[in-house]
Order: C-alpha cells, then structure tokens, then sequence
C-alpha cells in the first residue's frame, strides 16, 4: 500500500471513531425537554391571557379569577392557579354576573353608573353575614349592625367599611341620594359573602367604590362581579393572601 493511500485510510478511520463516539454520546445524553403548551394560557413578562382576558400579576401572584364577559350583563367566572409554572383552570362557571351598566375602563368610571371597572384588581380581604371558618385563609370581618360602606363623597372615610358609630360620614342620607353608602344588612344575599376588590383604593371621589366579589343576587349587580353561592362558598376557601390573588376583568 502506498503511503498515500495509508494516510487516507487513517482519516477515513478517525472520522468513522468520531461518528460513533458522538453517536454514543447523543444517545447517552437526556433528549431536550418539550416546550409546554398552556392550553388556555400563555405568559409573559408580568402578564398572563387566561381564558381570553389578560391578567396583571403582582409580584408573588398564584391565584387568578377570570371575568370574560358574554352578553349583556353575563359573565364565565374562573378561577385558576399556578402550578410548575404553569396556569391551569381549576374551575368555571357561566352564570357569572356583572354591573347593569357593563364594563368601562375604571378610570372613566362614575358613582352609580352600574359600570363594571376593567383590568386586573387585588382579592384583599372579605366580609360576611357567618362567622369565619377556620379552615379560610382570606382575612375575614362579620357584618355587624351598624356597618356601612362609605361612598359619601365628603368623607375622608369614602369607599372604606366603617361602623356608624365611629362617625365620619353622613349615614342617615335616604337610598337613592348619590352620596348615600350602603348599609351593609341591606344585602344579607349577596354580601352573604363578598371579597373586597382592591378598586379605587386611592378614594378618587364621584369614582365610586363598594366594587366586590360577591354571591348572585336576582339579576344584574350595581358594578361589582358576582357568582353563584357554591362558587363563592368555594373561593372563599381557597384564596390565600400569600398567593397575592388578583381578579381580572375583560371584555
């Protein structure tokens, strides 16, 4: 043999080494994970579309209820959590309900207007005709006589829960007065539970306020977003403040 074909014959043996050896090591070597689709939901950066509505996280959020409007003052209520990094759907409803005035972006909203604020609001704690359950982790006050939800416009106390003891703002003002609060007993259905939305926490005033999570009345609400009773009876066991849990309102 020449020793021009020699050396070509030691290539040709190095790069079929080679071959195998990079073989071995692929086949050795774990696959590539595949990318996760999310179903229903796809995520980025400090946001996330959930069934349709686009949601705003908070730094630590874990928990998620979904407002997707349907018709006229009809919503699906969702609610889902995150898990392994990824959003699933826990449960829905479609007898949702929200404002007789629809849904309006809630910087233009106005006091008794019946409009349902859009975007992404805080779940901060809730309120009830029962006595807490233990087993709740939301921070929980029962309504008691005397309790209102202050939407005088004139008080520095406006859109806050207040006894009328304390004083602070007008509570005699007849329903139907457009600085007239709500009396909190007056709502013993649908405030059988309600979680406080985190809306106009700034008490811009003729904004409104009193925007919550409560349990279906007999129609439409005056701007909060409600479910039917097993559903909130449901929620309230499973939001947990150290998830910081957000609502989010769409279209």
């Amino acid at each position: 043999m020449s020793p021009g074909r020699s050396l070509a014959a030691v290539a040709v043996a190095v790069v079929a080494v080679v071959a195998v050896v990079a073989t071995t090591l692929d086949a050795a070597s774990p696959a590539p994970a595949p990318a996760r689709a999310e179903d229903t939901a796809s995520q980025r950066a400090g946001r996330v579309t959930l069934g349709g509505v686009d949601v705003r996280l908070r730094e630590r959020t874990g928990q998620v209820v979904t407002v997707d409007r349907t018709r006229g003052h009809h919503a699906r209520v969702s609610y889902w959590t995150l898990e392994d990094g990824r959003w699933r759907k826990r449960f829905s409803v479609r007898d949702g309900r929200i404002g007789y005035g629809g849904v309006v972006p809630r910087r233009q909203r106005r006091q008794g207007s019946g409009d349902t604020p859009l975007g992404t609001f805080g779940l901060r704690w809730a309120f009830g005709m029962h006595r807490p359950d233990p087993d709740w982790s939301v921070r929980y006050r029962k309504v008691r006589r005397g309790d209102y939800w202050v939407l005088d416009n004139s008080s520095p106390h406006y859109n806050r829960y207040r006894n009328r003891r304390q004083g602070g703002f007008r509570w005699r003002l007849p329903s139907g007065h457009p600085d007239a609060s709500e009396r909190l007993l007056d709502y013993r259905r649908q405030y059988e539970w309600a979680i406080v939305m985190d809306f106009n926490r700034q008490q811009v005033r003729r904004r409104g306020g009193a925007i919550f999570l409560h349990v279906n009345g007999r129609g439409a609400t005056a701007g909060c977003v409600s479910v039917p009773r097993r559903t909130m009876k449901r929620l309230m066991g499973v939001l947990d403040p150290a998830r910081q849990p957000v609502i989010a309102v769409g279209r």
